[in-house]
């Protein structure tokens, strides 16, 4: 992991990045949804390129920011917490694939929003930086990671194969960001 400073600190840095979404969230809400209805991934549509850097930070409702805050804090936190993830690097891997691969499979004439394209990711990176990383802190870190969020895996398909996958939930970012993440991971790897 590391040491207590570099746990606390990545622990902070999460909980202020959960302190913007809802923010974020709260200003969408005052404006009628202004930021969701311009700013999310479109696949396959130049105008909706834009929201590769930005459809994580949007969310639809209380609810659905809700179910990403706890999970990305505490898993922006494992990752912000162990330098040698190169948490920075590796985190903006995860976001922008995660976001392309979603513009490129993502449903025609529909728009991805949320932060779970990040979280799909960081699942999978906290995973797979064990197998490159060869650490038994990261070993430890992806044991954890597997048994609290391992079952999330089963949203990468689409409803069709998956019949609890709603169809308004963005199976395509899901498994966008877990393929980032799984890139993201063996990029940082030792050479």
């Amino acid at each position: 992991m590391g040491s207590r400073s570099n746990i606390i600190g990545g622990f902070s840095k999460a909980a202020l990045f959960i302190l913007a979404l809802g923010l974020v969230l709260a200003i969408d809400s005052i404006t009628n949804d202004f930021f969701t209805n311009h700013l999310g991934i479109e696949p396959r549509k130049i105008g909706g390129l834009d929201g590769v850097l930005f459809a994580p930070f949007l969310h639809g409702d209380l609810g659905h920011y809700l179910s990403n805050a706890l999970p990305m804090i505490v898993l922006l936190g494992l990752l912000f917490a162990n330098r040698n993830y190169r948490p920075v690097q590796s985190l903006a891997i995860v976001w922008t694939l995660g976001g392309l691969g979603t513009w490129l499979i993502g449903r025609p004439n529909s728009t991805h929003i949320g932060a779970s394209i990040v979280i799909f990711g960081l699942v999978a990176f906290l995973i797979c930086a064990a197998f490159f990383l060869r650490s038994w802190r990261s070993a430890a870190v992806s044991t954890v990671v597997l048994f609290l969020y391992g079952g999330i895996f089963l949203s990468v398909l689409p409803p069709l194969l998956n019949s609890s996958m709603r169809e308004n939930i963005s199976w395509e970012g899901h498994l966008s960001g877990a393929i980032a993440g799984a890139i993201a991971a063996w990029m940082i790897r030792k050479k």
